[in-house]
């Protein structure tokens, strides 16, 4: 069967109620399916994106050569098989790419909100999500699967509403960001406000789009070096230098160089620096144990069977984060939960590349 790609957008004129107090209203949330929703509606499974991702995980547009990010996993005879299951990825609020996030217009007026929009959380973006299941009536699943910040999401609905999904697999993430990840954030954030061009917020987007936004560029940069290894980066480029580049020429570059350049640059043109704003301080916040007395009282909610998934060489969210998650699951006495390190040199990014290290033990969960 087809993949039957199908991209939407919902409107919600009801305010949503932040963690912080505030409200967002009205706001949207765009959103993309994949394959049929059978007639009991017991066969979706929710994809959750991380922080620099979008709706789009897999296929590809008509005019677009690019496939959704976790195409390998998503389709017609794979892992996540949508000739068997109905998938949902939403754009989290706060994001660029469809959903109401800071360069949205602000009503009643049509400025957009730039630093008027509220913080928000990774529990209001599952929030927002389980409003729009709601609407699609939606009101349990068969599985939620996320990487990264996807992971955090799918952690937040096992805990916030226990009862939604019988199954999640959380991978290459954390019970609480900790200071190395919000140390990386924090080198992206001042780059983006340091930068004469971001104009304290006042940029125009258009002119972004074009042109980039240096600052941007630098702290993605960063980011980018937290998502590789020292394994990968060795295997990928090791002390090569740019063909014609000269050894002795001050500017001239090493590979990895080359490579962090063009990846960075490149970025600031398809996403908006505000939204990284938003989005890096939400993962900086972000803690399953907020609102709980402790974090083992916060997982004694978790009803779903669950899976965690770290990746041995992740120097963004280190295996020992997890494994800590798994162990306080034991200490409360969780009997469905299970817990896989994967062998990897890759680094954190190791969820979006080494496909063939994880599918079948996806695919196998979610039979």
């Amino acid at each position: 069967m087809p993949l039957n790609l199908k991209t939407h957008t919902e409107h919600f004129t009801n305010p949503l109620y932040l963690e912080s107090g505030r409200i967002l209203e009205p706001y949207d949330i765009t959103y993309e399916t994949y394959g049929e929703l059978n007639d009991d509606k017991s066969n979706v499974v929710v994809v959750c994106h991380a922080l620099t991702g979008s709706h789009h995980c897999a296929g590809t547009y008509e005019d677009d050569t690019k496939a959704g990010w976790w195409d390998g996993l998503i389709g017609p005879g794979k892992a996540i098989d949508t000739d068997k299951y109905f998938v949902i990825c939403t754009n989290v609020i706060g994001s660029c790419f469809g959903s109401t996030g800071p360069m949205s217009p602000q009503l009643p007026h049509h400025n957009p909100y730039r630093y008027k929009f509220p913080v928000v959380t990774v529990k209001d973006m599952i929030k927002a999500q389980r409003i729009l299941f709601d609407r699609l009536n939606i009101h349990s699943v068969h599985a939620i699967v996320g990487g990264s910040m996807g992971g955090m999401q799918a952690l937040q609905f096992a805990i916030h509403y226990p009862k939604f999904a019988k199954k999640i697999i959380s991978m290459a993430t954390t019970h609480a960001t900790q200071p190395w990840a919000i140390a990386f954030n924090k080198v992206a954030q001042e780059s983006i406000l340091k930068d004469p061009d971001f104009k304290q917020g006042y940029y125009d987007s258009e002119v972004i789009k074009e042109h980039g936004l240096a600052g941007m560029a630098v702290g993605r940069m960063a980011g980018h070096i937290s998502f590789l290894s020292h394994e990968s980066m060795n295997e990928k480029f090791g002390r090569e230098y740019k063909r014609n580049d000269g050894l002795y020429e001050l500017f001239g570059k090493f590979q990895i160089e080359s490579y962090l350049e063009y990846n960075g640059y490149n970025f600031t043109k398809w996403f908006d620096p505000l939204s990284y704003l938003y989005i890096t301080k939400a993962i900086n916040i972000y803690d399953l144990s907020r609102g709980f007395d402790s974090m083992k009282e916060a997982l004694k909610k978790i009803n779903s069977e669950l899976h965690l998934i770290s990746f041995s060489n992740d120097l963004l969210f280190k295996s020992s984060e997890m494994k800590e998650l798994s162990d306080m699951l034991e200490d409360v006495g969780s009997t469905n939960h299970h817990y896989r390190d994967i062998e990897s040199d890759y680094g954190h990014d190791a969820f979006l590349v080494e496909l063939d290290k994880f599918k079948d033990y996806v695919a196998e969960v979610l039979k």
